[in-house]
């Protein structure tokens, strides 16, 4: 089992920055990737960014790129989503996301899920 513990998120006015950080523990090891993902209100649970626990690989979300930057800490077993000028269209409740093995982009790839953190972006 892995617990997955978010931490950051809050309010912050359009273009400004926040960073949101998750805490793996448990059995780490055998992770393949890990994940952000976000739900707005009314809105389906969609994938943001994706980092690859080994190779350090990443994977965003179109509006996304230029703007977020997925990191790791192996050592600590934590993930960062840095954001940039963030918008009010981020505004959501994120959610940190840890996967075995498949397609990253698709939360049913993701066994373990953290409780998730709000962000909220004001114009």
């Amino acid at each position: 089992q892995v617990q997955l513990v978010e931490s950051g998120g809050g309010l912050v006015q359009a273009g400004g920055s926040l960073i949101v950080s998750c805490a793996a523990s448990g059995r780490t090891g055998s992770l393949y990737a890990m994940g952000w993902f976000r739900q707005a209100p009314g809105k389906e649970r969609e994938f943001v960014a994706a980092i690859t626990r080994t190779s350090g690989n990443t994977y965003y979300l179109d509006s996304v790129k230029g703007r977020f930057t997925i990191s790791r800490d192996n050592a600590k077993s934590t993930v960062f989503l840095q954001m940039n000028d963030l918008k009010p269209e981020d505004t959501a409740v994120y959610y940190c996301a840890a996967s075995n093995g498949g397609s990253l982009l698709r939360p049913r790839t993701y066994a373990y899920w953290g409780q998730g953190t709000q962000v909220t972006v004001s114009s």
